[in-house]
């Protein structure tokens, strides 16, 4: 019997007896069963709870609280969970996972799995070595022997630096651990994640307010496994998850089915989460149990197109030649072989292949959003299936800033350099640097922007563009005169630094117009203050000749010269067939531009006679020459 379990009882047996004699001197055996009853019901809770056990790893006497339900079958499910720094077991299990409404025990109880919690030596664990990780081996080892476990559904999970530590062990034995919860914690020097590790089921479980692991580090960690697990890089998003102020965010599914999740917690420092709607002993089980390491079934995703892709076409007419859309995927079995892939269109099935690769070219696609599914088949009839979601928009005109919408993320078709980092849409988890701001006075223009700058000083170092093949989007404008309405401030420019703004080739980067804007508004470096008084600007520009363009804002050539976009329309004013290159002979009216796109006059009467610098000019869809 347990050292603590024989003291009890040697106390149970002292003060029963005393009880006995009290009750007997003062006739109340009423009195005397009530007390005894309490005390056998303490002795109960006692022999059920979670004990500190001892066990040998590699001659160091390791210790750790596991907690199993009465009359626990064979081959359920372990979770294994480590504890912050300067914390241990007891603490985890008895003070940060519990109250008088939530534990630990009781989600055991109902799932019917075992939980341990291991101690660290010194109260830390080794986040770079194998010390830590032959503890977790040894603990399963001994959980297969102590409980019947079952060896494909092990999860592991950890606060803190224990969650560092749950980093850690993804590229130490992912062949170990079917999924794994990070609780507050991510390595701070940065994630990685090892070509040869499988994709990994991920929860990240953090609060906003965290200041110890700032929760702004979350993201960015997670991004590795995400881009590793070929999950989309776009995560669903529900609000108010649970009917609590918070939000689930969901990447996947990725290769294997896995997923990766971050439930974000609002204005939640650096603690477990206890609340009833969200407890966090309840939301990590529920995620896990879902995976195992004993998966039979195949696995499909796709290699193109990306994510995401899209490509806005401005066309008169709507009439526009969608380029063909290749869909390429991998599939694999783990314990037979793949029979076929079939490639459904929405629910239209459009091709079925029975060997790699597998392959498949869309002729003529229609514009719109499409949303493509490719499903494995393997010999034993199971299936897997993946989707990848793609949009061809036509028309006149397209409000960019309505994608401004996630806070410390770099929209999709966007792409940011500031002289040391480029970062490419969609992506999200910045907490520095270029990247969407949200405002949030309640005197403000517009409530989120898109923030850019030059951190050197170099000439067209710093900037923000749409359109590049990096962000998987293509700007592809016809022949007409097109209209680029927009707001912008400085975000930390007193003095008020120009932007350049350029319509450019994407093939070359050539410029076919140009324009700058000094803006008049300066944010002040806090996203909290007021933005008031910011003008819309128009800038008018010519296209001659169809192809793919780049909308480019360029911050000053000065350390530290930034943008935020805060409003972005583009509308096609009219559309031409073609520039028809002639002299002015007779008399024209309309509005005229230089071929920097720079409007010159606006519904004016030109002829020969006209004062005007030599060069060639833009009226009425012909090119002129002035002599």
């Amino acid at each position: 019997m347990n050292l603590p379990i024989c003291i009890f009882f040697a106390f149970y047996f002292v003060v029963s007896n005393n009880i006995r004699i009290f009750a007997h001197r003062n006739k109340n055996h009423d009195m005397m069963k009530r007390l005894t009853s309490l005390l056998l019901l303490v002795a109960i809770a006692l022999t059920a709870s979670a004990q500190l056990q001892k066990l040998n790893v590699n001659g160091t006497e390791r210790t750790y609280m596991a907690y199993a339900p009465k009359n626990l079958a064979a081959n359920r499910p372990l979770f294994i969970f480590c504890h912050g720094y300067n914390q241990d077991a007891g603490w985890m299990m008895n003070n940060e996972f519990k109250n008088d409404k939530v534990s630990m025990e009781a989600v055991c109880d109902t799932a019917k799995f075992v939980i341990v919690f291991p101690n660290g030596i010194d109260k830390s664990w080794d986040t770079g070595g194998d010390r830590d990780i032959n503890f977790v081996k040894a603990l399963i080892d001994q959980m297969v022997k102590q409980y019947k476990i079952d060896r494909n559904r092990v999860y592991l999970g950890g606060f803190s630096m224990g969650g560092m530590f749950t980093y850690h062990a993804m590229n130490k034995i992912p062949d170990l651990i079917a999924a794994f919860v990070p609780v507050s914690g991510y390595p701070m020097g940065g994630a990685s994640a090892n070509a040869n590790v499988r994709p990994l089921p991920i929860m990240q479980i953090h609060g906003t307010g965290d200041d110890v692991c700032a929760f702004s580090g979350a993201q960015p960690a997670l991004n590795v496994w995400i881009k590793h697990n070929g999950c989309p890089t776009s995560a669903k998003v529900v609000n108010n998850y649970n009917g609590f102020n918070c939000k689930m965010h969901t990447w996947g599914p990725g290769k294997n089915g896995v997923e990766v999740k971050l439930l974000e917690l609002a204005n939640k420092g650096h603690w477990i989460c206890k609340e009833t709607q969200v407890y966090t002993g309840k939301e990590m089980w529920n995620f896990c149990k879902r995976f195992s390491l004993n998966f039979t079934a195949p696995s499909v995703s796709f290699t193109s197109p990306y994510p995401g892709t899209s490509h806005l076409f401005f066309s008169p007419d709507n009439h526009v030649n969608i380029p063909s859309i290749q869909l390429t995927a991998t599939a694999s079995d783990p314990n037979g072989k793949v029979t076929q892939v079939d490639f459904y269109d929405g629910t239209e099935l459009i091709a079925t292949l029975t060997q790699a690769p597998y392959t498949f070219t869309v002729e003529n696609p229609t514009a719109g959003e499409h949303t493509f599914k490719a499903i494995a088949t393997d010999n034993d009839g199971e299936t897997a299936e993946a989707t990848v979601v793609v949009n061809y928009k036509v028309g006149r005109s397209h409000m960019f800033h309505n994608d401004f919408v996630e806070s410390g993320s770099i929209p999709l078709g966007w792409t940011t350099y500031d002289g040391a980092e480029r970062r490419n849409g969609f992506s999200n988890g910045y907490s520095s640097g270029s990247r969407v701001l949200q405002f949030t006075s309640s005197t403000r223009d517009f409530e989120y922007g898109l923030y850019f700058r030059n951190q050197n000083g170099k000439q067209r170092v710093g900037y923000a563009k749409y359109g590049l093949a990096a962000s998987h989007s293509t700007l592809t404008l016809s022949p007409g005169v097109y209209m680029l309405r927009y707001r912008i401030c400085n975000w930390n420019n007193p003095e008020a630094t120009p932007i350049d703004i350029c319509v450019e080739r994407k093939n070359d980067g050539q410029a076919i117009a140009s324009t700058t804007y000094t803006p008049n508004v300066n944010i002040g470096n806090d996203v909290s203050k007021s933005i008031k008084g910011t003008r819309i600007m128009t800038f008018e520009f010519i296209v001659e000749e169809e192809d793919d363009y780049l909308l480019s804002f360029y911050a000053a050539d000065k350390e530290w010269g930034d943008g935020v976009i805060g409003y972005l329309m583009l509308a096609a004013k009219e559309y031409t067939s073609g520039i028809e290159h002639t002299s002015l002979s007779t008399k024209e009216k309309g509005t005229m531009f230089n071929l920097q796109g720079q409007r010159i006059s606006v519904n004016s009467v030109f002829s020969v006679s006209s004062v005007l610098p030599k060069g060639v000019y833009i009226i009425n869809g012909k090119k002129i020459w002035v002599k």
